[in-house]
């Protein structure tokens, strides 16, 4: 099996680094020989492409590219998409606050369950995390409850970042959003596929802030909700 780990980046000067660094670390499965990486970089404003081109050197399965604008994360992942050669692929933000050891974990899920779309979840028990926002996590239970009752499907976390999908789900999905409503456009369209193709498994959260440098605004929870609205309620293709 070959993995694709798609880094969507904008401004991640101070993260970008550890972030290969971690990924070049992780013990994969047995049956995964071959990884690719491919980083976006979305028109990043401070020295994240400099370090990029830098990283690419010095790591031959790196594929970069970098966006003439800022286009968002959606738009970043859709590019990502066109370099994409693995067997799936697994989208890793550049902010650390998914940790790369529990892609293993997803991969194996993958596998023993026989399911093409492995969902990580930042609420399932069985580990360990730092608090974060609750204003947040009441706006991701609302929005993971209202996708839930859309599909049929009971989900936790439809905004979480750590999504592994396989090329059979994702060669059959058009994705349109650009920016951060492109997670619950892609877990809609592929549940809309085949309902009893997914698993969620629980997997570490470290949050950041708007200080810390996090990109999620409030507003981005009413472009997520136009999101569900559009391709759940309404099922745009």
């Amino acid at each position: 099996m070959k993995i694709s780990i798609i880094i969507p980046s904008y401004n991640e000067q101070n993260s970008i680094t550890d972030i290969i660094n971690k990924l070049n670390n992780v013990k994969f499965p047995s049956f995964v020989d071959e990884k690719e990486i491919i980083i976006i970089d979305d028109c990043s404003e401070d020295n994240t492409w400099d370090i990029v081109q830098e990283l690419k050197n010095a790591n031959p399965n790196i594929i970069i590219h970098r966006h003439a604008q800022n286009m968002g994360k959606g738009a970043a992942v859709k590019s990502g998409l066109k370099y994409f050669t693995g067997d799936v692929f697994i989208v890793q933000d550049a902010d650390l606050e998914l940790s790369p050891d529990d892609i293993p974990r997803m991969i194996e899920a993958m596998i023993q369950l026989k399911v093409e779309f492995v969902n990580g979840s930042r609420y399932l028990a069985g580990i360990s995390r730092p608090l974060a926002s609750y204003k947040r996590y009441l706006a991701n239970r609302f929005f993971s409850f209202l996708v839930s009752a859309l599909i049929d499907v009971r989900l936790t976390d439809i905004a979480c970042g750590y999504k592994l999908v396989h090329r059979n789900i994702i060669s059959k999905i058009d994705l349109k959003e650009k920016r951060f409503g492109f997670e619950a456009e892609l877990i809609l369209k592929a549940l809309r596929l085949k309902k009893n193709n997914v698993t969620e498994i629980p997997v570490q959260y470290y949050p950041r802030s708007e200080q810390d440098g996090k990109k999620l605004k409030n507003i981005d929870a009413f472009k997520i909700l136009k999101t569900i609205i559009k391709y759940g309620l309404l099922k745009r293709k």
